[in-house]
């Protein structure tokens, strides 16, 4: 009897809740429908540039048209590509990929196989990281419309961030043959890049850069990305050239700014670094200039900062992990960065599990698994390391820091003709490689070259 009543009671106690968790999401679902989001204040000199001018007025004119018909889907589509670029332009992506989505489900929730609305949830899904689910989505949208270049691009991302790359290099050649523009070459060097080939990604970013027009986001930002090829080759004459012309074409362009603060560092002009990472990171959001912060204090003995840095690091990304987990238009994935923060205040533990959380949801992509072998290195379970590190050279990468990390973890290892020849190939071309991997690197050589 009594086991009876204490069921009772809790059937009873179940369906309150249950009552109150759907009027809850309802009520959310309704907040999230009414919201009408506007753009915030750009900072600094990215509020002084005639584009911010322009996206200002663009905003204005689409909200009004939504203001007059709230049914209008062009206007909503138009305001979630205007917020998807406010995104890249100014690093707050939180705030700026929940108000596309916004814009995106609301025409969704009008027709649900709308291409574009599709494809733009695509591609934001793969801004929050949540990878196997833009790759889906992009997935049912080439079924609606399989020559649309743009769509072949998200495809290129969602396949490489889930480590299908031969997938990835078929989608780029059906978005090459489509429209060979600024995009499909960016996102060929890349693919040239990650199996080996540096002369042929250099020479396919030139394409990408030339198919631009100066100034532009997209255009600079490829300028950047073939600074840091040259930078992965040696060449760092060129790429301070690279980045110089960006900046001067795009004032206040921050990933220019860091580009800069590395070739500084090559330099061991710590001061320098620390102005460029403090320029970025005063212009946009953005966790990674932080990061950077984090290893330049250290490295010019300014420990304090470099902890007080760290800690705000990992601070502000676990608040951002746990605003995801309440709100899935929000849902940044953040721990292979999270990895990465918790190894520079050498805690493993922390690492691993976020390294390990990274690995379940991406088992296949060769950057999860360096990350997961490095976290092992730095744990001292090179044994462990061994089969993830192996996993992450298997597109026969030549990335300096990625051969660095292999020659370390076969050299712990034991097998010292596999660490001699990734420490060889690392160090061909005298490519500008982080300080502390570096000795590390050229410490280990000496051991098994002596």
């Amino acid at each position: 009897m009594k086991k009876n009543t204490l069921y009772a009671a809790l059937l009873i106690l179940f369906v309150g809740a249950a009552g109150f968790v759907i009027t809850k999401s309802r009520g959310d679902e309704r907040k999230r429908k009414a919201a009408v989001y506007q753009l915030l204040d750009r900072k600094g000199l990215l509020s002084e540039t005639n584009e911010w001018a322009t996206t200002q007025k663009n905003a204005s004119k689409l909200l009004a048209a939504l203001k007059t018909n709230s049914g209008d889907t062009k206007s909503m589509i138009g305001l979630a590509n205007l917020f998807i670029l406010e995104a890249r332009a100014t690093g707050n992506y939180q705030y700026y990929d929940k108000a596309a989505m916004k814009y995106v489900n609301d025409v969704l929730a009008k027709d649900p196989n709308h291409f574009e609305a599709l494809t733009l949830k695509s591609l934001l899904y793969l801004s929050q990281h949540h990878f196997a689910d833009g790759l889906a989505m992009a997935e049912g949208a080439e079924k609606i419309n399989p020559y649309n270049a743009f769509l072949y691009g998200i495809l290129v991302d969602g396949h490489v961030e889930m480590g299908n790359y031969d997938s990835a290099v078929s989608s780029a050649e059906k978005m090459m043959s489509i429209r060979p523009d600024l995009r499909s070459f960016a996102r060929a060097s890349y693919l040239r890049e990650i199996h080996g080939d540096y002369p042929g990604a250099i020479e396919a970013m030139k394409l990408a850069i030339d198919a631009g027009l100066p100034g532009d986001e997209a255009t600079e930002w490829s300028r950047v990305q073939l600074g840091h090829l040259y930078e992965n080759t040696g060449d760092l004459k060129n790429a301070e050239m690279n980045y110089s012309v960006a900046l001067g074409e795009r004032p206040g362009f921050v990933h220019a700014m860091a580009g800069m603060a590395r070739l500084a560092l090559a330099a061991k002009d710590y001061n320098k670094a620390i102005s460029f990472y403090q320029q970025a990171d005063s212009l946009v959001n953005d966790f990674s200039f932080k990061e950077e912060l984090v290893d330049v204090y250290q490295l010019a003995g300014q420990k304090d900062k470099a902890a007080a840095m760290a800690k705000i690091v990992i601070d502000e990304m676990n608040i951002n992990a746990v605003a995801s987990a309440s709100d899935e238009s929000i849902g940044h994935y953040a721990d292979r960065e999270l990895a990465y923060a918790y190894l520079k205040v050498s805690d493993y533990d922390k690492a691993l599990q976020h390294a390990l959380a990274e690995y379940n949801r991406r088992p296949k992509n060769i950057e999860v698994n360096e990350t997961l072998a490095w976290v092992y290195y730095q744990k001292g379970d090179f044994a462990k390391a061994l089969p993830y590190i192996r996993a992450a050279l298997k597109t026969n990468s030549k990335n300096p820091v990625l051969l660095c990390r292999a020659g370390l973890v076969y050299e712990k290892a034991g097998d010292k003709a596999k660490a001699r020849e990734y420490l060889t190939e690392a160090f061909k071309n005298h490519p500008n490689i982080p300080e502390s991997l570096k000795q590390s690197s050229e410490d280990a050589f000496k051991k098994i070259s002596g």
